[in-house]
């Protein structure tokens, strides 16, 4: 329905179709182009649901205005996308510039900073640290809980938006304190270990 609507979407230079909805799983991200209307895709997602038997989660529905500066400005302060539409409800979050929204695990949105998405991962990996450190592991149990906490937490964000050098120097700190109970002067190096 999307795709045969009036709808323009976003035309990404070298590409023949235009980008207007992307799905993964049970989440839904629509790009909508500057002349779009957000009524007329809340329309088209209302029929589709009817049709489909399916209920759309409203609730969860997040605006990333993509453009100028100005453009942001005004979407955030109007709830509009051109001045001559209906505003967009209230109960759909409009993220500000500064505002990271999370889309499948991944931490979008306009003049964000990309350390903010670690923050949460960086208190886990801590936390579960601590806990194991208490377990009194040997060597060998560390590199593995290493590899298991530190790996498993840090993979997916490091792959999709990449990982800030303060935060990989955060984390081989971390990960030196582990290893060697927070000695001062380690016995071995960690790249030789």
């Amino acid at each position: 329905m999307l795709w045969s609507s009036n709808l323009q979407g976003i035309q990404i230079p070298g590409s023949i179709e235009k980008l207007i909805i992307s799905l993964f799983v049970d989440d839904t991200t629509v790009y909508l182009g500057q002349n779009d209307s957000f009524d007329q895709l809340t329309g088209i997602l209302a029929t589709w649901c009817k049709v489909s038997k399916v209920k759309f989660n409203v609730g969860k529905t997040e605006i990333i205005p993509i453009g100028s500066k100005d453009f942001h400005d005004r979407v955030c302060t109007t709830r509009r996308m051109k001045l001559d539409d209906p505003p967009i409800p209230n109960h759909i979050h409009i993220a500000k510039d500064g505002e990271a929204v999370q889309i499948i695990g991944t931490f979008i949105g306009n003049a964000i900073d990309n350390a903010e998405p670690w923050t949460p991962i960086l208190e886990k990996i801590d936390e579960n640290l601590e806990q194991w450190q208490s377990s009194h592991p040997m060597l060998k149990g560390k590199q593995l809980i290493v590899q298991m906490i530190v790996g498993g937490c840090t993979q997916f964000l490091t792959k999709v938006q990449g990982m800030p050098k303060h935060i990989e120097t955060r984390l081989m700190n971390t990960i030196r304190n582990f290893i060697w109970d927070r000695v001062r002067s380690p016995p071995v190096s960690l790249e030789l270990l």
